[in-house]
């Protein structure tokens, strides 16, 4: 399974993906893109976006996107205060849907 990382999150929180395939918006060469755009990009390489936009189910038609959204609502972007939700983020990856935003908060 291959997952992309938004840009306002800590590239360092790739690591905790053991076995997976992860890429940042910025490796990829994406960063300052809209989401719309962002988006078209990502489904053509990733099957997983992982962001903390809370917007971004509201500003994008996403079941238009063969992609899966996973939104994470912590108190920050802060690596501090994201790692806490990487067990649930683990224990979703499966049952994700394409077109989906699929919400993970502590």
């Amino acid at each position: 399974m291959k997952l992309l990382l938004d840009e306002c999150i800590d590239r360092k929180f790739a690591r905790e993906f053991v076995g997976y395939e992860v890429k940042t918006v910025p490796q990829m060469g994406w960063a300052g893109i809209k989401n719309g755009q962002l988006l078209t990009l990502a489904e053509a390489e990733f099957d997983v976006f992982i962001t903390v936009d809370r917007n971004l189910s509201f500003q994008q038609n996403l079941p238009q996107f063969d992609i899966a959204v996973i939104v994470l609502q912590a108190p920050s972007n802060r690596l501090a205060d994201l790692k806490p939700l990487f067990p649930k983020v683990l224990a979703i990856l499966a049952t994700v849907a394409k077109g989906q935003a699929t919400v993970v908060g502590a």
